[in-house]
């Protein structure tokens, strides 16, 4: 069933003469909109869940038990309707913005390491406190990379064979990015950073033997950084042997309440709410480590709908970003493919983290973990998404952007 949107349409598209009425009316791709918004829905029920028991703690002793729910259901509105207004902006806007918006953002990755301006968090300083609310520059530098890697490849489309002038600048960019989210620290972010660069740079035609040693030279680079670090070293081998009674009391304590959470949800899981390893056992439950609660509480059939609808996601903004590119706007095209590079390795770290196959990283679920930063730049790129695949539909049925 199809619905048009004339408040979006009205202004954006103006059809050659002759076309029909209904080309000025172009529709929405509804199926991506209720996936998105179902996932925030069903995030906030269970941050709802996951938190519930949070006051009982003397960390959260002054808190409500539906403080978390109240925040997070309000970071979903103001993230709605910021998505509006990213889907008004032209993707020809975005590209134009995309340079500026990477050097605003860098500033930003700047201020929080100074004394005074950076807001620590268990160790780690990654946020700008403005009072209302905390930002977090580095969720704006995953979306900015994806724009700024997407213009950065069509404008050096011609270069992109070429070590000196087509790679190296921009790795020279994303390398200063990385030694600014090491300092807060923030290794997780810059992984997800450095794929999606890495992505689009390959989407984009880089030379096939330049990326292949780059990204050897980065995963060297990555063990370097862990084997230097005595506190990521000690997580690495607590996370090869979790349940060494050293490691499930100390480095594992996360992974291996996780795993005890999988194991008690089995296949349909203990009912909503009446998770156990919730109520104390399971640090970060509400932000990182959602997925281990949906585990218990829903079992493997609410976790496999989980990642079914991030695979649907990811599907579809690879579809919109081939549609786009075969309408000649390559920019559009890379950055739909970014945006689904972005959200699917964020989504498979954290997933990947709460199923004990990869080593305990601090990143959120996109779109359903608690946090305002982390669901307003989701919702922003995914409105960017819509927005190309808006005006795929627009040039298609012969219109104009």
């Amino acid at each position: 069933m199809k619905f048009a949107m004339p408040f979006f349409s009205g202004a954006t598209a103006q059809p050659v003469p002759g076309m029909a009425q209904r080309s000025r009316m172009m529709e929405y791709d509804q199926p991506l909109v209720w996936v998105v918004v179902l996932l925030m829905l069903f995030g906030m029920v269970m941050v709802y869940s996951a938190s519930i028991s949070l006051p009982d703690s003397r960390k959260y002793a002054n808190y409500t038990n539906h403080h978390f729910l109240a925040r997070q259901a309000t970071f979903i509105s103001v993230s709605m309707v910021a998505a509006l207004f990213a889907f008004r902006v032209r993707i020809e806007t975005w590209q134009k913005l995309a340079p500026y918006l990477f050097v605003g953002v860098l500033i930003l990755l700047v201020l929080v390491l100074v004394p005074g301006l950076g807001k620590g968090v268990n160790g780690a300083k990654r946020w700008l406190s403005f009072k209302v609310f905390n930002l977090q520059p580095s969720e704006l530098m995953k979306l900015v990379v994806v724009l700024y890697a997407a213009d950065y490849t069509v404008r050096k489309q011609e270069y992109m064979h070429k070590l000196t002038k087509g790679f190296l600048p921009m790795m020279g960019a994303v390398a200063f990015v990385g030694l600014l989210l090491l300092l807060e620290p923030d290794l997780g972010a810059l992984g997800v950073i450095v794929c999606i660069a890495m992505g689009i740079l390959f989407l984009g035609g880089i030379n096939g033997v330049w990326f292949g040693g780059i990204a050897a030279t980065l995963v060297g680079i990555f063990t370097m950084v862990i084997m230097l670090s005595p506190w990521r070293r000690e997580r690495i081998f607590a996370y090869l042997n979790p349940w060494e009674e050293a490691n499930a009391l100390g480095k594992a304590y996360q992974l291996s309440h996780s795993l005890i959470a999988f194991g008690r949800g089995e296949w349909f899981g203990v009912g909503l709410g009446g998770s156990v390893e919730k109520l104390h056992y399971l640090p970060e439950a509400h932000t990182d480590f959602l997925l281990a609660v949906i585990g218990e509480e829903l079992g493997f059939v609410g976790v496999l709908v989980v990642v079914a609808m991030f695979y649907w996601i990811v599907k579809r903004a690879f579809e919109i970003g081939r549609h786009a590119i075969a309408v000649d706007q390559t920019f559009a095209g890379l950055t739909a493919k970014g945006i689904g590079i972005w959200i699917g390795v964020q989504a498979f770290i954290n997933m990947g983290v709460n199923l004990g196959l990869l080593p305990t990283k601090g990143l959120t679920l996109p779109l359903m973990s608690y946090g305002g930063s982390g669901v307003l730049i989701n919702c922003v790129g995914l409105a960017i998404l819509l927005r190309i695949d808006y005006e795929n539909r627009v040039l298609m049925r012969g219109g104009r952007v």
